[in-house]
């Protein structure tokens, strides 16, 4: 067997096997987080319903990546000069969003879009929002809803 420097500084006990999901319910579909916020990235699905739309907002520590996985969805979000634009999410490309950039994601059919990103730190600053929840902190993201499977 071949030793490698670097596995003698690993503490094996460190190590976990198990498996991780956490449902989060939101107002306009739901999130499942498949990464433990230990971590320093964050996995969701993100389930956008038909019709619904995420707030509009921005965020000041965390920058996001999406990926669509079924059906039809779409960014509005911030171009090179500030101006909401309309992006449909075409299958097989990634998208990104910056820190500071204003973005949405609204659902055209139900969709299932994978979101990798910078842990979910810093706050949510909500500009417009649907079902009028106020700004999200840190404080806040430990008291919502989760359903563990």
């Amino acid at each position: 067997m071949i030793v490698y420097p670097m596995q003698n500084k690993v503490d094996p006990k460190k190590f976990s096997n198990l498996p991780y999901q956490k449902r989060i319910e939101k107002p306009w579909g739901w999130e499942i987080h498949w990464t433990p916020s230990d971590l320093p990235y964050m996995g969701k699905v993100l389930h956008v319903n038909a019709n619904k739309r995420l707030s509009l907002q921005f965020h000041d520590k965390k920058q996001e990546t999406w990926y669509i996985m079924s059906g039809q969805a779409k960014i509005v979000w911030d171009n090179e000069k500030g101006e909401l634009i309309e992006t449909e999410l075409e299958y097989g490309k990634g998208y990104t969003c910056c820190i500071g950039q204003r973005h949405r994601l609204v659902g055209i059919t139900d969709s299932d879009i994978v979101e990798v990103s910078t842990p979910e730190i810093g706050t949510t600053y909500r500009l417009e929002d649907d079902f009028k929840r106020p700004d999200e902190t840190e404080e806040l993201r430990k008291n919502r809803k989760v359903i563990n499977s």
